[in-house]
């Protein structure tokens, strides 16, 4: 008897009687772009990370409600912003820069530990005598503002001459009891984004900012086995309320410019 139609007389859902299919992980062909229309900041859009599943869920035999949807976490963050022979600032997760932690949680603020609450999950509420089929999606990609002037100086000269930003992610597919808070990994799925920016202050906005390095993004990797979620990368805080932004001058002592949330 094959596991679909078995699973009416267990008790439990087990991974074995979840089906998983045509599971993509993609990050668009394209180039990050650079917009340069602001005299204040220079903005850069960069590609979309993009995922999505197809998932069988066998009948929920119990008054029980399952979640089956996308979590996301950073794992790795390097993002510099070198203003000439200044300094630099950076945006930093001190958590995971000491080494504290493994991953920071990377959902949208509002619904943890889910990277979102729109195509990125689905609800599913037992019981139910019958199979549920559904698609669940995410993307995200990196579109920040980076100030041409030293970000704790009253000028406005610009002086920005690189921005260098290196992240990595792991995004996991779960099936979650929200009852038990049991969770199923379904899938796991690493991925980084790069950003090498050369900017030359002295030429007129619009004209200031190149792209370097690598124009296309390292596809993701769809890993055969499955990956653990480190406890960190299903509370509260996330990446965006962690992050500090620090002034580090070649010369004096670092200032926080933007604390954490």
């Amino acid at each position: 008897m094959g596991c679909i139609q078995s699973i009416t007389c267990k008790a439990r859902i087990r991974r074995e009687n979840i089906v998983v299919y045509d599971v993509c992980a993609t990050i668009d062909q394209c180039p990050t772009r650079i917009e340069e229309t602001s005299p204040i900041v220079l903005r850069y859009k960069t590609p979309y990370f993009k995922a999505s599943a197809r998932v069988v869920m066998p009948p929920i035999p119990r008054h029980e409600t399952w979640v089956v949807g996308w979590i996301q976490a950073c794992n790795q963050m390097e993002f510099f912003n070198t203003y000439s022979d200044l300094g630099m600032s950076s945006w930093e997760l001190p958590d995971l820069r000491e080494g504290r932690v493994k991953a920071i949680s990377d959902s949208d603020g509002v619904s943890y530990p889910w990277y979102g609450n729109t195509t990125e999950t689905v609800t599913l509420v037992g019981p139910t005598n019958k199979m549920s089929r559904f698609s669940v999606s995410m993307n995200d990609n990196f579109y920040p503002s980076v100030t041409w002037a030293v970000p704790v100086s009253d000028s406005n000269v610009p002086l920005l001459t690189r921005i260098k930003r290196d992240q990595s992610f792991t995004t996991w597919l779960v099936a979650m009891n929200t009852t038990t808070k049991e969770k199923i990994i379904l899938q796991t799925i690493k991925w980084r984004m790069r950003v090498d920016i050369e900017v030359d202050p002295l030429q007129l906005l619009g004209q200031r900012a190149r792209l370097v390095g690598r124009t296309q993004q390292e596809q993701p990797r769809i890993l055969s086995r499955m990956e653990p979620i480190p406890p960190n990368a299903l509370v509260k805080p996330n990446a965006n309320d962690a992050q500090v932004l620090m002034w580090r001058p070649k010369r004096g002592p670092p200032l926080v410019v933007i604390p954490p949330k």
